[in-house]
């Protein structure tokens, strides 16, 4: 895998193992978790995400600015939610590793 290859083709050839590598890092999260906090997360800060992929780093997610000010709906510290947020980032880019390098 690429980057150039992964940006072009990442909704279009690629969405298929894309939304499956989604899937599998939600099913995770959701056993380990709240699951109103995981699915806040999913619907209200992960839906603005963009998945990318960098031959140094690997894959990664942009998340939108203010991902905690986005969150309605759900009471949360701000503390248990950006573990949250960051078990299930992390557990989405091992997905995608899983899914396109592995």
């Amino acid at each position: 895998m690429d980057a150039d290859t992964f940006e072009k083709q990442k909704y279009v050839e690629l969405f298929p193992q894309l939304q499956q590598a989604y899937k599998n890092a939600f099913n995770r999260v959701n056993e380990r978790y709240d699951s109103t906090l995981v699915h806040g997360i999913d619907q209200q800060v992960l839906n603005e995400s963009e998945p990318f992929y960098d031959a140094e780093d690997g894959f990664y997610l942009e998340l939108p600015e203010d991902p905690y000010d986005r969150l309605t709906g759900v009471l949360v510290d701000e503390e248990k939610f950006e573990a949250v947020l960051e078990a299930y980032v992390d557990e989405i880019e091992r997905e995608l590793e899983r899914a396109f390098d592995g």
